[in-house]
């Protein structure tokens, strides 16, 4: 059984719309904690860090009754957006996005999204979650911004949509149309490398 050690809707969808059958369980893992400068290391860091902890408290969890323990995938994520060799995570307000996306406009940047597959099983005499083997990858997909008038920024940002996204925009959403190309893994830029995780799932 999967476990999608995340909150983010955007993950659950794509996990849904791909008919892979999965439990969603938020981490609650604090991220502040991890002080590392290379985004593309803090992104798999963070991925691991997700789901190591969440298999840590697997015994505490109100888990289905129909659950399968024999064979548990904990699979954690986690998106960082580079700019110009800067992290963007969250814009903190408005302001920032607007700023953010003056400077993006017609230009490119890397979404990194790392994933950590824990794979085990849970022994219910020992109380224990015996993790069996780790699989860890930062996939990274290159995105190209269109060139946008400062009117429509502002119409974007307006949506508060890009203050819930890591670099300040979501594919899939209403950004989507702001979006002239990606190189590399689509659904990466959403959360997810489906094509990762299908290949270690089968494997």
């Amino acid at each position: 059984m999967l476990i999608l050690a995340s909150a983010s809707q955007s993950r659950k969808k794509l996990l849904e719309n791909c008919q892979i059958e999965f439990i969603q369980i938020s981490s609650n893992f604090d991220e502040t904690t991890i002080q590392e400068k290379n985004t593309f290391n803090l992104a798999l860091e963070l991925s691991f860090q997700k789901a190591n902890s969440l298999s840590k408290n697997i015994q505490n969890l109100s888990l289905p009754e129909e659950f399968n323990y024999e064979s548990m995938e904990i699979l954690g994520c986690d998106s960082i957006f580079e700019f110009k060799g800067e992290a963007y995570g969250k814009p903190s307000n408005k302001e920032e996005a607007f700023i953010r996306w003056k400077k993006m406009s017609g230009k490119f940047g890397f979404l990194h999204t790392g994933h950590t597959l824990i794979i085990g099983n849970f022994d219910s005499t020992s109380n224990i979650f015996k993790i069996t083997e780790i699989i860890k990858k930062t996939v990274s997909s290159r995105v190209y911004f269109s060139n946008l008038e400062d009117w429509e920024i502002k119409s974007y940002v307006d949506t508060n949509e890009p203050l819930y996204c890591a670099g300040g925009f979501a594919l899939e959403g209403i950004g989507g149309k702001y979006i002239e190309k990606i190189e590399g893994c689509f659904s990466n830029v959403m959360g997810l490398s489906l094509p990762w995780l299908r290949e270690n799932l089968y494997r």
